[in-house]
């Protein structure tokens, strides 16, 4: 029954290549959900959310890795 539903209809006999290089779909470009950008670079400060003393960022190391140094509190980048 298989075969003969190949004969009448034939195999394969499209203009495409099937799968393929496509394009895709938007390439993962542009500025995420939150609309931040990627990194906040070199310069500025941290920030703590409790009290607001603010010391400045020091390249490689995260504000949120860095302590408060009055009160304790995990810093935020400005």
């Amino acid at each position: 029954m298989f075969q003969r539903f190949i004969r009448l209809f034939g195999r394969g006999g499209g203009r495409g290549g099937g799968r393929g290089g496509g394009a895709g779909r938007g390439g993962g470009r542009g500025p995420g959900r939150m609309g931040g950008t990627e990194a906040a670079g070199p310069g500025g400060n941290c920030v703590c959310p409790g009290c607001g003393h603010k010391v400045p960022h020091q390249v490689g190391q995260p504000c949120y890795q860095i302590s408060c140094p009055k009160c304790g509190t995990t810093m935020t980048r400005e």
